[in-house]
């Protein structure tokens, strides 16, 4: 029974190694709903922001996604935001067995240190880092078994209806295999109505593995506000270097409470 269970499965390791690699690459990116850039606004203090999302990227060699995730944003302090991430990793190779199982968890604590007046010609910055806790199912590819850290910093300016923010970061990627990266994002939103906001981001990231590929893509993402307190996100996408081994097309779907 063993010996058919090892042969049954030895075809898709090939298929299973490029999507663990293409996991690693999106899904530690799991900030900023529903962009991968991230803004340097932090939850108010004494609030709370909390996304039921799932999000994914779809290859030649198959699906990679977190489904669903559980997203946790507290302003502990002002400008202070503490942030939490536990995923359910989904992976689906093409022609081989779908795989679902814990990612890794992310813990990160955003500080604002530079924040403007209305007035004020600069823009508000503030440093995120994160730290994904090596926890995930090594086996499925949802964990490297090392932990990652994200040392970024983000930037944001206002003009009226529009927001522009944007900036990057440095992961350290210890590994067999494995190589530290950087990830550069922009992204600007419009204000259609007083519910409704349309927004667009281009993202490059540089290669995580050893004779990896570097990826640039673009996502165009909403929000809708369905009330005071609940919120609709989406995003979807598609990459514009090395399409077929880093993004064919992605995802983001969330359900978003703020109190």
């Amino acid at each position: 029974m063993t010996k058919s269970i090892r042969r049954s499965a030895m075809p898709g390791r090939g298929i299973l190694a490029c999507l663990c690699a293409t996991l690693l690459a999106t899904g530690s990116a799991l900030a900023g709903p529903p962009f991968r850039t991230d803004d340097p606004e932090p939850v108010e203090f004494q609030h709370f922001e909390i996304n039921l999302f799932s999000q994914g990227t779809k290859v030649a060699s198959g699906w990679t996604a977190a489904l669903p995730a559980f997203e946790v944003n507290y302003g502990a302090l002002p400008n202070l935001q503490l942030h939490a991430i536990i995923p359910q990793g989904y992976t689906a190779p093409t022609g081989g067995r779908a795989g679902f199982a814990l990612g890794d968890i992310e813990l990160g604590a955003k500080y604002r240190f530079i924040s403007p007046e209305e007035d004020d010609w600069f823009p508000e910055v503030a440093a995120f880092p994160l730290i994904e806790v090596p926890v995930g199912n090594q086996k499925l590819g949802f964990s490297t078994g090392h932990a990652q850290i994200f040392l970024p910093l983000w930037l944001q300016k206002e003009f009226g209806p529009w927001t522009v923010y944007g900036g990057g970061g440095y992961w350290i990627n210890p590994g067999v295999g494995n190589k530290d990266y950087g990830f550069f994002g922009a992204a600007v939103w419009r204000k259609i109505t007083e519910q409704f906001n349309l927004g667009v981001e281009v993202f490059h990231q540089t290669a995580n593995v050893v004779g990896g590929r570097e990826s640039t893509g673009f996502n165009v993402g909403t929000t809708y506000d369905l009330s005071e307190n609940w919120h609709v996100l989406s995003s979807v996408g598609t990459g514009l270097q090395n399409r077929s081994t880093t993004n064919q097309f992605s995802y983001y779907l969330g359900l978003q409470l703020t109190f």
